[in-house]
């Protein structure tokens, strides 16, 4: 049980932070008064990567979830059902975030 869980926790880790280490971009400003460059990264997810975001989340959920519901209800249907359900719209909700913060 305890190898299947930590299976689960680190493909859910690691499909959460893929979408939001991708396109970041690096602006360079010049500072005149010190003369020197100064760098700071910004993020702004366009449409197409939120979609994407929230889809892979989903999809990811789904799966977290139906093998945490499978591992905890003892390899009943019905508990990995429903732990899918959850899991998909949890995997949802925590991918489509960074979007509706920028």
């Amino acid at each position: 049980m305890l190898k299947s869980l930590s299976k689960t926790a680190a493909l859910c880790v690691l499909a959460f932070s893929l979408p939001t280490m991708a396109s970041a971009h690096t602006y360079r400003h010049y500072d005149r008064v010190h003369h020197r460059y100064y760098y700071t990264h910004d993020y702004h997810p366009t449409h197409a990567q939120c979609h994407r975001s929230a889809t892979t989340g989903t999809v990811v959920g789904a799966i977290g979830g139906g093998l945490l519901g499978n591992v905890i209800t003892h390899h009943s249907g019905v508990g990995t059902v429903l732990g899918a359900g959850a899991g998909a719209l949890a995997g949802h909700q925590i991918a489509n975030q960074h979007c509706r913060n920028s």
